[in-house]
């Protein structure tokens, strides 16, 4: 059933609008009330709702897949408390008397009711972010940190989707922190229109930030219809990523129908591993599509259009060799074989069917015009022999279309009607329209965007493949590949993919991005809740001896965040001897007062070293009574047990040292002799409970992925290092 809300635009429900997009609700909205109106909620059955807490409570019951507020009967009772609660905050002068209350309520909370967002968390944020200015100082001071934690936290989750929201429906900048760097005018938006177009490819977290408007050609409303067509010749990619998600954008802005295509007319390429991981990584994406297809669905329909131009004069079978066709095609000199008959090119067509020895030597090109300025309209070759069995036919057919002839083909006989491509196949544009026309077919409209390229990235499938052929790394999904699989398991959110690669937009100018920037996006999302444990570098480790510590170990519950409770707790053990980390042992004097981290003081009484200098022991008394804030040294240790964890903390480096390969550059000469450093560490016991894909924090040494958890006490857990956007290289 449709839905539209109506509102004054002096007062559009930006909680119950929130909701919407956050609820993955596909509601439409208009700013067409007079002022002082009541907001209204109208179905497509002539009912209505009205109010801006009744809409938001039922907008919240249609999201029950999150849970937004259909809670057991006292958290639900809860939420309406804070309904009713949250229009103090218009109050001026209760304001900061409403700041100050909730910060205290969030002293030891994450959420307002319960373990998850509701729809009462999004009525305080609401009513906080429509104070403008006056929230924004208070958000900059510590004087409610709480209560800015909170809210930090919601709009780290929601970020841009929620920034959309302020921009659209409050007229102005949204509030998050990626809101103050420049936005350019051909990055895709989320727009003026009031129209709620919720993302549901990732649960509507992730959409544009930008507000200028970009549009399709021609595109009407309901009928748009895009494919994001990737050939299985290799995973998903970075690159690939940014044509899924701008297809998948523009399906959705214009309630269209967004299908994935699998160009699969080069056997010699292709396998079923390279479809079946493709459409994995399509799923990881949380992009959502009406059907698969396979160009190979239409081999027997393209084979039928190729004779039908054969007959027509608008192609011939050439056999003149590679190279010389080549060099005929710069020069602009016609071939031999562009005057043969239609028979003799018939013949000659079922001699290539047929995969004969004849057949072999020859091709099928388009009589399109060879003095054409633009080279890509010089005669381009529509069919090749092959006779590689196909990956899902078998050795049925012994020609295959190029890609030139079948894209144009399929993109109309699927009802295609944008194209997006790439800017590098922008010289080519033309010679698309133009087989479409010789062809026969509508003009499906080409729509141009970016590559998205990536300083030290190879993102050539071919030359992917020879990493992965020549044991340069472990695989399709190793971490050092910028194929979907391999970031993941680097470990970068799928959030902060999407955000950033939608904030790079629609724009045709080429750019060369830093990976830095999208690991910063991602710490961004993963240090407000993922879990703080402790290491120590197996080599460089020091003994700390408390001579009056406990006579027996004991243990006590600490939580792993101190911030957000949803991360859990873990036993930390206390005893006499501690692991400290080198580096601290060695900044250390004789008679320093030191902090344990969540223990107390100590003060340093001997320090003994070797030979080279490194610390051996040391010797202290606790001092627990001494003032924390009074010490320099605030130390991470570990209890000397044998409840200890072996670590292997793996670093990574990117594989060319090259930032940018030249177009005659031979990929091979730069490529990175060692992009992988293993690191032998001990953490907490509480670490044998990591699970595969885990990402925690390892306290002053960085952010880690699990990618082999505890198995046996011989056998080390395996921790990727994550990026902060920060860090420099292994090799630098």
């Amino acid at each position: 059933m449709e839905m539209k809300i109506s509102y004054a635009a002096d007062s559009p429900p930006v909680a119950a609008i929130a909701a919407a997009k956050i609820g993955g609700i596909p509601i439409s909205a208009d700013a067409s009330l007079p002022s002082a109106s009541i907001p209204t909620l109208s179905f497509s059955n002539g009912k209505k709702l009205q109010g801006a807490d009744v809409l938001l409570r039922h907008i919240g019951r249609l999201a029950n897949s999150i849970n937004l507020y259909e809670r057991d009967t006292f958290e639900s009772a809860q939420i309406d408390e804070w309904l009713e609660y949250a229009p103090i905050f218009t109050v001026g002068s209760e304001f900061e008397g409403a700041c100050a209350y909730v910060d205290q309520y969030l002293l030891h909370k994450t959420f307002l009711v319960g373990h998850s967002l509701s729809i009462a968390d999004l009525a305080i944020w609401s009513c906080l972010t429509g104070t403008g200015v006056r929230w924004a100082s208070l958000r900059k001071s510590k004087k409610y940190q709480n209560l800015v934690r909170w809210f930090n936290s919601i709009h780290s989750e929601y970020e841009v989707l929620l920034d959309d929201i302020i921009t659209t429906f409050l007229g102005r900048r949204g509030v998050g922190k990626t809101s103050t760097s420049k936005v350019k005018e051909q990055q895709i938006p989320n727009g003026r229109s009031n129209n709620v177009n919720v993302d549901n490819s990732g649960k509507g977290k992730v959409v544009s930030q930008t507000t200028s408007e970009v549009e399709l050609p021609d595109a009407e409303m309901g009928k748009v219809r895009v494919r994001f067509a990737p050939e299985p010749s290799g995973y998903l990619h970075i690159g690939h990523t940014k044509a899924a998600l701008l297809n998948k954008y523009f399906a959705d802005k214009y309630e269209g129908q967004f299908i994935v295509r699998m160009d699969d007319t080069n056997p010699d390429k292709e396998n079923n591993e390279f479809v079946d991981n493709l459409l994995k990584d399509i799923e990881t994406l949380g992009i959502k599509y009406e059907i698969v297809t396979y160009t190979s669905d239409y081999f027997p329909q393209t084979m039928e259009m190729a004779e039908k131009l054969i007959r027509e004069g608008k192609a011939y079978v050439d056999d003149t060799s590679r190279e010389k066709m080549r060099e005929e095609r710069m020069d602009g000199i016609e071939s031999k074989c562009r005057s043969n008959s239609v028979d003799e090119n018939l013949k000659l067509w079922k001699e290539m069917i047929a995969g004969s020895e004849r057949g072999l030597m020859c091709c099928l090109r388009g009589k399109l015009d060879m003095q054409d300025p633009n080279k890509s309209l010089r005669d381009p070759v529509y069919y090749r022999c092959n006779l590689t069995p196909h990956h899902r036919i078998g050795p049925k057919y012994k020609v295959y279309p190029t890609y030139d002839f079948a894209c144009p083909f399929v993109d109309a006989i699927e009802g295609i009607t944008h194209a997006l491509r790439s800017s590098e196949y922008h010289d080519r544009n033309d010679q698309y329209y133009r087989i479409q026309s010789d062809m026969g077919f509508r003009k499906v409209h080409i729509y141009e965007f970016s590559r998205l390229n990536m300083v030290y990235t190879l993102l050539s499938k071919r030359k992917l493949l020879w990493f992965v052929q020549n044991g340069k790394v472990d695989g399709w999904d190793d971490p050092r590949f910028p194929t979907v699989q391999g970031i993941v398991r680097r470990g970068l959110l799928i959030e902060a993919l999407k955000q950033f690669i939608l904030e790079q937009g629609a724009s045709k100018n080429l750019n060369l991005m830093e990976w830095d920037k999208l690991w910063a996006i991602n710490k961004k999302i993963i240090d407000p809740v993922c879990p703080r444990h402790t290491a120590v570098i197996e080599n460089r480790k020091a003994l700390l001896t408390l001579t009056n510590g406990p006579e027996a170990p004991f243990v006590r519950i600490l939580p792993k965040h101190k911030k957000f409770e949803g991360a859990g707790e873990k036993a930390s053990t206390y005893t006499s001897k501690i692991w400290i980390d080198q580096d601290d042992a060695l900044s250390m004097s004789e008679n320093e007062e030191v902090t344990l981290k969540d223990w107390g003081n100590a003060i340093v009484k001997e320090i003994k070293k070797d030979q080279d200098g490194f610390v051996t022991q040391l010797t202290g008394v606790l001092h627990l009574e001494g003032s924390v804030k009074a010490t320099k040294l605030k130390l991470t240790w570990l209890p000397d047990t044998n409840e200890l964890v072996p670590l292997s903390l793996v670093d990574f480096d990117y594989l060319i040292t090259k930032k940018k390969l030249e177009e005659d550059e031979d990929f091979v000469d730069v490529v990175n002799p060692c992009t992988q450093k293993e690191t032998l560490a001990l953490g907490e016991s509480d670490m044998r409970n990591l699970k595969c894909g885990d990402i925690l924090q390892l306290e002053r040494k960085g952010y880690y992925r699990c990618d082999v958890p505890f198995i046996r006490p011989s056998k080390p857990v395996v921790l990727f290092s994550i990026p902060d956007g920060k860090s420099q290289s292994v090799s630098k």
